[in-house]
């Protein structure tokens, strides 16, 4: 199974378990993902949401190369009304299967109505952060790292473009101008890490704040997390993602007319090389 769903007490735990691949994220894994997330926001027995991902890295981002990948499948859709993009050409495709699988499920897990926390180890790198930052809170091991190197393929930052509002501007621009990685302990400083703590701890402290919430009253839960999202919309979060997809596909045309693919010719490999200099 690409997702395991499991219960304790009122904390359902949602593992991402492609541990062989760094869980990169399949369309597959995706509405696994969809599948499990709202079985624990049907659940009343269940008051908080625990995201991880199994073996030694939380998620090294979209799957754009490995043997599972399945971006010409068919999925029932569910994050919105666009058709479905197999069988259509260019943009057309791109932008119906990214507009549902990337920032169409991930608007939607931002609004479950149950608070959401990511437990972060290893790398968490492009994709791997859009469901990391969906998530209400993150605690992340001491050995995690965060990056989205995707201006290397031209592309201004994964889909659901939060970096304005989880960093400051000009950290943002040197997250992405860069497309270095980022340690647990300077996102902490910069405030959109909750917690670090050791990597043998993750999974307990994790799961101690998560009890702690769900002793809260559920509705007040609901609301307080819906009165934060929505301030943040306020500030122009929705509206700014919207723009950003807009030139994410413009850049995708860019290189499927210039370059040798929509990525710029580049690969998992050809990217970790880069991050790691070699």
């Amino acid at each position: 199974m690409v997702v395991e769903y499991h219960r304790r007490g009122a904390v359902a735990v949602v593992t991402m378990n492609r541990p062989e691949y760094r869980n990169a994220q399949n369309s597959a894994m995706t509405y696994a993902l969809d599948e499990a997330f709202y079985r624990a926001a049907e659940d009343d027995e269940v008051t908080v949401i625990v995201l991880a991902g199994a073996g030694p890295h939380f998620s090294a981002g979209h799957d754009i190369g490995t043997p599972g990948r399945d971006a010409e499948r068919s999925f029932p859709r569910r994050a919105g009304l666009w058709w479905d993009h197999v069988g259509k050409a260019g943009a057309e495709s791109r932008f119906a299967r990214e507009s549902e699988v990337y920032l169409g499920m991930c608007r939607r897990w931002r609004e479950i109505p149950k608070p959401m926390i990511a437990s972060v180890q290893g790398a968490c790198i492009a994709g791997g952060l859009m469901v990391a930052w969906v998530c209400d809170l993150i605690v992340a091991s001491q050995d995690a790292f965060f990056a989205d190197p995707v201006v290397r393929m031209g592309i201004p930052g994964v889909e659901y473009f939060a970096h304005p509002w989880v960093m400051p501007p000009r950290v943002a621009k040197e997250f992405l101008f860069t497309g270095e990685r980022m340690t647990a302990s300077r996102a902490h400083e910069l405030g959109w890490v909750n917690r670090v703590v050791s990597r043998e701890t993750l999974e307990d402290e994790t799961l101690a704040l998560a009890e702690r919430i769900a002793t809260m009253p559920r509705l007040g839960l609901a609301l307080t997390k819906k009165a934060v999202n929505q301030a943040e919309d306020l500030q122009g979060m929705h509206a700014g993602m919207d723009s950003v997809f807009g030139l994410h596909h413009l850049a995708h045309a860019h290189n499927a007319e210039t370059a040798d693919d929509p990525l710029a010719g580049q690969s998992a490999r050809s990217m970790k090389a880069a991050a790691d200099g070699s």
